[in-house]
């Protein structure tokens, strides 16, 4: 195949993949700079890019949309390899590779059980298979939770969720007026403000990663030239041990640990709080901060506490804050309210159910009796949607919703709780085993306790996505689409709205 023909198949699935809407586009352009196309047939296509680091990173968050491109344009199983080219050279000799023929294989499918290659050139070529949009997982890991995600396909997958995150929908109030005003000047203007880095903190659920992702969406869609990454700590810090734990192995893995977050033009840390104490990880963090504030490049950080609270060396603590450092406090009432309101008419849209209505003393009674924590009232929200749901009503009366919301009024949290607390509640209601519950199964009769149980850490635990994920041995983005999952079956199901209901009553009562 000549060089004009493989650019243009390549370009063929360059286009399709640009038209899937959970892509990240712009990592995704800055990937098509750093890899070329070298040989396309049936079944198969190379790749190279120029070290391993970048082999890495491409096989990890993109190896999974491009097989999807390949099949969705051709109809028929592919495997793509990714090999390193350090000769410099644009384009090598095509490799003439033969598929053994085999079914279509599914989305359900593990990546083992992808069609093998078989070349005399194959102890030069590595197979791989990353399940689609699963980024940052080791892949035995990231099989399992794409499968479960892939068990209820139309709910909105984690990066199209992400995407929701927007300046348009944050509400607004005097108690977070200052940070959104902030983000708002970082994001239209990324590295050219004197907020760098801007620096966001307050208590968990009043809306500092929603600000993040909001700054992330936005320079996304436009400045498109320029690659924003976003990481929680935790996973910076995973990513991190990764790296020391291979070094011995491959000497550069400090570097191309550097190198990823050294590509960013805006790079956001969530959750900095966690890594105090992780003087290595805080050093060659350090690193990064250094170079990309020097190259004009953009910070964002997040912490539930103020940085002077950070129990770091006074260096760090003192460029943390050398740009804009900004609270978000606890909403007042008229800011619930309209938090209120906010989640009301994305149910009627996302629903399409414009005759929904929640009289204006009621959304008033739910943000006063209410505490600080967003996901609280959104909670509140949505059982009395699905109440009214139930019960076929048009409108709903104060005393009603008093009674409907007592238990959830008791209060979302309980001290000293764990998420192994919830684990073991969750397994004896269920009377399923532990170890099938953080294990790898795909029995629904696991599946579905395993979601209630992340849903169940989130709504009582001040604590990260990637934290739960942990806890279960799944990615973040596995336990963002599981409370999604629930949250919805919440608003229809009423079986489950009672063993939600019952589950949380048992875990107050520990």
């Amino acid at each position: 195949m000549s060089v004009p023909e493989l650019n243009q198949k390549w370009n063929e699935v360059c286009t399709k993949i640009s038209s899937y809407p959970d892509v990240n586009h712009s990592q995704f352009n800055a990937l098509l700079t750093r890899i070329q196309p070298q040989a396309i047939s049936d079944g198969f296509l190379l790749l190279t890019t120029e070290n391993s680091f970048m082999k890495t990173w491409a096989e990890k968050n993109f190896s999974g949309v491009i097989l999807r491109a390949l099949e969705d344009i051709y109809q028929m199983p592919f495997n793509v390899m990714i090999e390193i080219d350090d000769s410099g050279e644009q384009v090598i000799p095509p490799v003439e590779v033969a598929v053994s023929p085999a079914p279509a294989p599914s989305r359900y499918q593990d990546a083992e059980q992808i069609p093998q290659v078989t070349s005399s050139d194959e102890e030069h070529l590595e197979r791989f298979q990353v399940p689609e949009f699963i980024s940052h997982a080791p892949s035995h890991q990231a099989s399992s939770d794409a499968s479960e995600k892939d068990m209820d396909a139309s709910l909105m997958s984690p990066d199209a969720a992400l995407c929701s995150f927007t300046f348009e929908n944050f509400v607004i109030g005097e108690s977070n007026r200052m940070a959104y005003s902030m983000a708002i000047q970082v994001a239209e203007l990324p590295g050219n403000t004197p907020l760098n880095p801007l620096f966001i903190y307050g208590k968990s659920g009043l809306g500092k990663t929603h600000l993040m992702r909001a700054i992330q969406n936005y320079v996304n869609r436009t400045r498109p030239d320029l690659t924003t990454i976003y990481v929680d700590s935790e996973e910076l810090i995973s990513e991190y041990t990764d790296a020391a734990a291979q070094h011995d192995r491959e000497k550069s893995s400090y570097k191309n640990f550097k190198t990823h977050y050294e590509m960013a033009d805006v790079l956001l840390v969530d959750d900095i709080q966690y890594l105090q104490g992780k003087v290595q990880t805080l050093d060659i963090v350090f690193q990064i901060f250094n170079k990309l504030v020097s190259q004009g490049k953009q910070i964002i950080l997040s912490a539930d506490r103020a940085p002077k609270h950070i129990d770091i060396e006074e260096r760090y603590r003192s460029r943390f804050m050398q740009g804009g450092t900004v609270d978000i406090q606890p909403p007042e009432v008229e800011t619930k309210i309209a938090i209120v309101k906010s989640y009301i008419n994305e149910y009627k849209t996302m629903q399409g159910n414009e005759s929904l209505f929640i009289p204006e003393d009621v959304q008033a009674y739910i943000a006063e009796n209410s505490g600080s924590n967003i996901r609280e009232l959104k909670g509140a929200v949505t059982i009395i949607i699905y109440h009214m749901n139930l019960s076929h009503k048009e409108t709903v009366s104060i005393s009603e919703v008093s009674s409907v919301l007592e238990d959830h009024f008791m209060g979302i949290s309980a001290n000293n709780l764990t998420i192994d607390d919830i684990q073991k509640q969750v397994v004896d209601y269920y009377k399923i085993k532990l170890s099938d519950l953080v294990g790898s199964s795909r029995a629904r009769e696991v599946v579905f306790p395993r979601q209630i149980a992340m849903y169940l850490c989130r709504q009582f635990l001040d604590v990260p996505y990637e934290s739960i994920g942990n806890a279960f041995n799944k990615d973040h983005s596995t336990v963002m689409h599981s409370v999604g999952k629930i949250e919805n079956m919440l608003l229809e199901n009423r079986n489950v709205q009672e063993e939600v209901e019952f589950l949380k009553k048992m875990i107050k009562n520990l």
